[in-house]
């Protein structure tokens, strides 16, 4: 039973602010770098409202983006599959076609003896990460080249005339760590054989070209994919949904499920008037913020930290945008900043709302939120229950 079956439509709107990477892994030394930030508006949402812990994917399991939010709309991660590729052609828009293969790249930088020394070439700024992609659009013509932002780009394979000679099932080339070389394309399937050589010979033709480069001198790709059709949100719940995010790639899935995607903002106080103005064109508005993410990939705990602390600043003048009748805070994924990197540990998430009761929950972090009315429950779960605090889900059965 999809929940569109239920729905029914009120003026309670639902906003679901993002924090990417929120969830932190407390140690001897710190709390989580939520337990360790301060903040009040946050901490009110909790003690006035309801808080637990969601897993992404399942127990155990580190997700990419991309499972992490389709989770959040209620889409079933194990089932709806969407590699980075096909995600940042959506936010760029770029059209992808039956047979064309995309993936994410990231500019990096190697050594001399050919391992990757930074995975993201220094964080390159958009002026220097648009200089470098551009040469690589003038001087590979195996491949289409598009910025994305920074270090981060989208990369097209496409054969011309032969819409079928092109498969997505390639094992990444980023090893996602330092140290080592880049990873050889590798076929996941007999079919994608062809595919492999061209991605390598591609790789190969970017090495030679970039070889006079001092940070972006390398590029390495993962998250293949093709074209794939969804089921809207629309379809699935019968809501009207809105993106507010800043990077194309959440603007990609967003455009993916159908949403609205309104902008693109360039920063947080540009979000909030993106709610404003479009206050009354949705029932859900999505607002993703990117920056603790970044900080905790970088392992540096202080600035996730702080990262966290604008989102808290923000989050009474999104509220007093969008005029919600429902509020949800919470994150894809965890990244600790530990770990520099994606991990399995549990995200917090606080609702707050008229019919959501309270919980006794003191604050919002981690260990307040392991005790929560909501438990510890699948990301997938939490989208129906935003949508019945909201009103939107009538009774089901006699």
């Amino acid at each position: 039973m999809e929940l569109s079956e239920l729905a029914t439509r009120t003026g309670s709107r639902i906003l679901l602010v993002v924090i990417d990477g929120l969830g932190g892994m407390a140690d001897d030394a710190h709390g989580t770098e939520l337990e360790d930030a301060a903040t009040p508006h946050l901490d009110r949402l909790a003690a006035e409202g309801v808080t637990g812990l969601l897993e992404p994917v399942g127990p155990g399991i580190t997700p990419g983006s991309g499972p992490g939010h389709l989770a959040l709309f209620g889409y079933d991660p194990l089932r709806f599959v969407l590699g980075r590729g096909a995600l940042g052609a959506a936010g760029l828009g770029v059209p992808l076609h039956p047979g064309d293969v995309a993936a994410r790249g990231n500019l990096c930088t190697i050594d001399a003896a050919g391992t990757i020394v930074d995975r993201r070439a220094g964080r390159i700024s958009d002026e220097e990460g648009r200089r470098v992609v551009g040469r690589l659009a003038t001087e590979v013509p195996s491949a289409e080249f598009h910025h994305e932002k920074g270090h981060r780009l989208l990369v097209v394979f496409r054969v011309a005339g032969t819409p079928e000679a092109l498969d997505p099932r390639l094992g990444d080339t980023d090893p996602q760590t330092t140290g080592v070389p880049p990873l050889e394309p590798r076929p996941l399937d007999p079919a994608a054989e062809a595919t492999a050589k061209l991605v390598a010979s591609t790789l190969e033709e970017v090495r030679v070209v970039l070889a006079d480069e001092s940070a972006a001198n390398g590029l390495v790709l993962r998250g293949f994919d093709t074209h794939r059709d969804l089921p809207s949100l629309r379809e699935r719940t019968g809501l009207r949904a809105a993106a507010v995010a800043v990077y194309p790639m959440y603007r990609g899935i967003a455009e993916l499920l159908g949403f609205q995607v309104l902008g693109p903002p360039a920063d947080l106080t540009e979000q909030v008037r993106l709610l404003e103005k479009h206050r009354e064109d949705a029932d859900l508005f999505f607002v993703h913020v990117k920056d603790a993410d970044a900080a905790g990939e970088d392992g540096d705990r202080a600035a996730k930290v702080a990262a966290i602390e604008r989102v808290d600043d923000a989050i009474t003048d999104m509220i007093a945008a969008a005029e919600p009748g429902v509020v949800a805070v919470t994150g894809d994924h965890a990244t600790p900043s530990q770990m520099a990197a994606h991990s399995w540990h549990p995200v917090p998430v606080v609702v707050h709302g008229p019919r959501c009761g309270q919980d006794g929950s003191e604050r919002f972090g981690e260990r307040w939120c392991r005790a929560g009315g909501l438990g510890i429950r699948p990301s997938k779960e939490l989208l129906p229950i935003l949508m019945a605090n909201a009103g939107h889900l009538t009774k089901y059965g006699a």
